[in-house]
């Protein structure tokens, strides 16, 4: 292929992965709707300080990323496509730093290039990369910030140095007002190693001040406005939203030490035949290239520090891909053509694909060997979609083993099967349990009449608020993620009813006009189960139920 059409190619395959489907899946309960209604909510009040979720303060988080979803939603208005082009934006620009990086590494556009493209087809950077949560924009802060540090340990003079302290330290600063105070801790931890090796402790205590001075500088505006507002927020923040997830005992998403290596390793595909290279040829070259151990040290630091915390989700450790991309692209690019490792990855992936899509007609298709099969006896054409889409996977990878393997490079597509149908395979016992869009459909007619809406999932009453564009939704039963916000202010009480109290409070409200409860029930349960005044109306779907309750005089 001409290189003139390397641009094109790459912006087309861009489209048809991170901005084509995004559109087309219906949004996830309860990261998806929660991030989805926050935003809208911002906007609707024209607050960019304090975060309200259900018309609740909501402290979990500060407020850099909700401002990055903020201004998505502003321009495209309030559709699946807004709600998920602030995390598409955060990782692409994420991928042009690794770009960026990898050039001054090695002075290599190929090596360069191909970073970004394999840091944004790796199976867990796509993922996360499409899906509506925090963790692509601090993602982005903390590449950038690594970006900044080894810009400033490069510079040649004493105003380069200073620009990339300044450029470290405004990054952090947006990291912590992003996610919080880890923003701080994973490109010390980071950089750490190679600051040891490369013996650049004075360089890092003369110039490290300027970072905390634009760090200071860039964060203080906002903290002093929402301490003010919010005079518990810090505390909060602070104390539950860290120490206790960091160590605490009864600290949430709690997993053994070696919880992310399976995650490393799978999301490393379509790439992973070349990680056990990549890392052994960064180790080899550490000494020779100071480059190679400071891409380690990225690599390793942070995932030790994420795995010693109590609390673990997979998204984590999505920084780690930065530096593992430009390692994979670099050990490749030094392979031959002919190199049995470029085979083997190839192979991987005709492997991967092959047991999916047999996984798919033998397991979970409705004529499968499971007990409870997941797709249902109408899905047939999600089944053969599902097919497909993993068979594209396996096709691309036999494809990459050919001609010598000197079509490598082409594994970057192997997702995109999955990118172009997804929206459409998932089954309906996981739709009817977690996408409430398309159970807010049907019952919008009642919802939309009703005067009082109550919601016993958090995920739910935010999928509801952002259908309707109201944000008047009352907990039921359990108050999940705004315990915090409905238990500590006096204006949130109301927001707020318990089982015991439901039958009394519906009594006096329904006068006022129709009430809905939306209910998302456990498995193998049904409505009967849930002790509720007898409804005018009900529908259930799945998990998914109304129970509809018409105005009394």
């Amino acid at each position: 292929m001409k290189s003139a059409k390397y641009p094109l190619v790459l912006l087309l395959g861009f489209v048809l992965l991170y901005l084509l489907p995004i559109e087309f899946r219906a949004l996830w309960q309860p990261d998806e709707t929660r991030y989805a209604e926050i935003s809208r909510e911002m906007l609707a009040a024209g607050n960019w300080i304090v975060p309200h979720f259900l018309d609740v303060r909501y402290f979990e988080k500060p407020v850099a990323g909700y401002w990055i979803n903020n201004l998505s939603q502003l321009i495209f208005g309030h559709n699946n496509f807004a709600v998920r082009f602030g995390s598409v934006f955060s990782i692409t620009l994420s991928a042009l730093l690794v770009t960026w990086l990898a050039f001054r590494l090695w002075r290599d556009k190929r090596v360069a290039v191909l970073s970004g493209v394999i840091f944004l087809t790796c199976l867990l950077v796509y993922g996360v990369g499409t899906y509506a949560v925090l963790d692509p924009m601090i993602t982005l802060w903390l590449v950038a910030a690594m970006c900044s540090f080894w810009l400033a340990s490069q510079a040649q003079t004493t105003a380069g140095k200073v620009g990339g302290y300044v450029l470290l330290g405004l990054a952090c600063g947006m990291g912590v007002m992003t996610k919080g105070f880890l923003a701080l801790a994973v490109p010390v931890l980071g950089v750490l190693p190679w600051v040891i090796a490369q013996k650049r402790w004075k360089e890092v205590l003369l110039f490290g001040p300027l970072a905390v001075i634009s760090a200071t500088l860039i964060t203080l505006p906002w903290a002093l406005a929402i301490a003010k507002a919010e005079p518990t927020f810090w505390h909060y923040f602070f104390w539950v939203e860290h120490i206790q997830r960091f160590a605490e005992k009864d600290a949430q998403h709690k997993a053994p030490f070696w919880y992310y290596i399976p995650f490393l390793i799978a999301g490393c595909l379509p790439w992973v035949g070349l990680l056990p290279g990549a890392l052994k040829r960064g180790w080899q070259e550490r000494k020779v290239e100071s480059g190679s151990l400071y891409l380690l040290g990225w690599v390793v630091m942070p995932l030790l520090f994420f795995s010693i915390a109590k609390g673990k989700l997979p998204t984590y450790i999505l920084p780690c891909f930065a530096p593992l991309a430009i390692l994979l692209s670099r050990h490749a690019t030094q392979l031959l053509a002919s190199s049995r490792t470029l085979k083997i990855n190839g192979w991987i992936n005709v492997i991967f694909g092959g047991i999916c899509t047999l996984v798919v007609l033998i397991a979970l298709a409705p004529w499968g060997v499971a007990k409870h099969p997941v797709y249902a006896n109408d899905e047939v054409l999600k089944v053969v979609q599902a097919a497909v889409a993993f068979l594209v996977w396996s096709l691309v990878g036999y494809l990459t083993t050919r001609s010598n393997a000197r079509q490598w490079q082409w594994a970057a597509i192997c997702p995109l099967g999955i990118a172009l149908l997804v929206g459409g395979v998932i089954p309906d016992k996981v739709i009817n349990s977690k996408h409430p869009q398309a159970f807010i459909d049907v019952v919008r007619p009642e919802l939309e009449n009703s005067r009082y809406i109550l919601a016993d999932s958090v995920g739910v009453g935010a999928g509801v608020a952002w259908e309707l564009k109201r944000a008047d939704i009352t907990l039921y039963a359990q108050p999940g993620e705004l315990s915090y916000g409905l238990t500590n202010f006096d204006d949130a009480k109301d927001n707020f009813v318990s089982r015991e109290d439901f039958a009394q409070w519906l009594a006096v409200h329904r006068k006022e006009g129709n009430v809905s409860l939306v209910m998302l029930l456990s498995k193998d349960k049904v409505p009967e189960d849930h002790d509720v005044p007898t409804p005018d109306d009900l529908y259930r779907k799945g998990r998914f139920v109304l129970f509809f309750y018409e105005k009394t005089p």
